[in-house]
């Protein structure tokens, strides 16, 4: 039995099934949760990018055009979603962070891996958008200079300048984290 791409899914959109753009979905909603939530660091957040990202798509499907794989393209319309609601959204001074569940052996262990999601969360949010957008994908998504490129709509060289001033930035950040 032949399982169809998410190219082949996205083609079928373009054509009115709604099924399809179902299974689009299941395939792909818990990694764009995953981008999302790492990117603005709420959970509720998150899940109304991801929405919106998939609305977006399934209004764009009479104009899809498989020129880059459908994880390139939903990556693309949920990047430009957060980086535009975090440059809209203006900052509530809180104390508090996100929870974020710490599976670990000891107590001691999960408060140190606590405290230091927690660094990086703080180091995270100090980035520019873009910035913060690069390293979420690249270390978090794992994903290659090539793709980022695709989703960003830029170059492979580009990125590679976007990641190391982002990556400048945060080495001061996150100098604290460095085991002796």
């Amino acid at each position: 039995m032949h399982t169809p791409s998410d190219e082949e899914l996205m083609l079928s959109v373009r054509d009115g099934d709604l099924h399809a753009f179902g299974q689009l979905v299941l395939r792909h909603q818990s990694v764009a949760w995953g981008v999302a939530y790492r990117f603005l660091a709420d959970a509720g957040e998150a899940e109304d990018m991801v929405q919106e990202a998939f609305l977006r798509v399934l209004d764009a499907a009479d104009r899809y055009r498989p020129t880059a794989s459908f994880r390139t393209y939903l990556y693309r319309v949920l990047t430009r979603l957060c980086i535009d609601h975090k440059r809209k959204r203006r900052p509530i001074p809180t104390d508090r962070l996100p929870d974020v569940p710490t599976p670990g052996p000891t107590q001691a262990g999960r408060i140190e891996r606590a405290e230091t999601e927690s660094a990086i969360r703080e180091a995270l949010e100090a980035l520019p958008p873009k910035y913060r957008m690069v390293i979420v994908l690249r270390y978090f998504e794992g994903m290659s200079g090539q793709e980022m490129a695709q989703i960003l709509k830029t170059t492979p060289k580009a990125v590679e300048r976007l990641l190391a001033r982002a990556r400048k930035r945060l080495e001061p950040l996150l100098q604290g984290l460095r085991k002796p």
